[in-house]
């Protein structure tokens, strides 16, 4: 079932949101070379209680961490570990804050030092491709639509999209129908309308668009070790367009 969000419940999500995007802010500031990502989720659930919330994905279907921590060709749901981040590498940082029954969700991926070219482009574009589907996150637009402009530039610039994971809605519970694919034709799917809460959070690989998952029944890695970058928001669709719930640039 879809359900479309009281203002009551929009606020309780953008407070979860602002806290968010407060974490990720933070999470920025510690991202380099010799820090683990066991080290990044440690803090996250330090920093979240400390402002009364919780990671919300932590217990979900028995997933045991506050964050996903997905490195290099790891496209999701990478657990943290203790192993260094190293020069060069990209790690994105995947949480949902519960704050009051609030949530919010935003993935980002972030250099580890110096990235090479051609990974600084895949952040660009990926990164761009959440905004181009965001763009299309507007009453009367169907799902579709938001698949077909991320699909359509990320391809363009030589890259691939994920099939095998997409957006969702979310609130009460963190995945709610609908689903929202990063691929697609336009004017295709379910109809959006205003109230409705989505995350858009495409995933883009430097290589080849499928994926395989590790022995821990969690992580997703792409099948020829290319490099995955995305970037994730929680999104309101009102009738004067897409509002942002996690948007760092406010």
């Amino acid at each position: 079932m879809i359900t479309r969000k009281s203002k009551r419940e929009i606020e309780k999500m953008q407070a979860a949101g602002d806290l968010l995007v407060q974490t990720h802010k933070e999470i920025a500031k510690m991202i380099k070379p010799g820090i683990t990502t066991m080290e990044i989720d440690t803090f996250v659930e330090d920093f979240l209680a400390k402002h009364g919330a919780t990671p919300e994905q932590k217990g979900y279907n028995g997933y045991p961490y506050a964050i996903c921590a997905s490195v290099n060709d790891e496209i999701c749901h990478g657990f943290p570990r203790e192993e260094q981040l190293k020069n060069g590498d990209m790690v994105t940082v995947d949480m949902v804050v519960n704050l009051d029954g609030g949530l919010a969700d935003s993935a980002w991926t972030y250099a580890v030092g110096d990235v090479d070219e051609r990974g600084k482009r895949l952040m660009e574009v990926t990164k761009e491709s959440l905004y181009k589907g965001i763009e299309q996150a507007q009453v009367g637009n169907r799902i579709g639509d938001i698949g077909h402009a991320i699909q359509t530039y990320a391809e363009e610039e030589g890259f691939s999209v994920v099939r095998d994971f997409t957006g969702h809605g979310i609130g009460p519970t963190i995945h709610e129908d609908p689903h929202i694919p990063h691929f697609g034709l336009p004017n295709k799917g379910l109809r959006l309308k205003e109230g409705m809460v989505i995350t858009i959070e495409p995933m883009i690989n430097e290589g080849a668009w499928q994926s395989k998952m590790d022995s821990n029944n969690w992580t997703a890695r792409t099948i020829d070790n290319g490099r995955s970058a995305q970037y994730e928001h929680t999104i309101v669709i009102t009738k004067d367009g897409p509002l942002i719930l996690t948007d760092q640039n406010k």
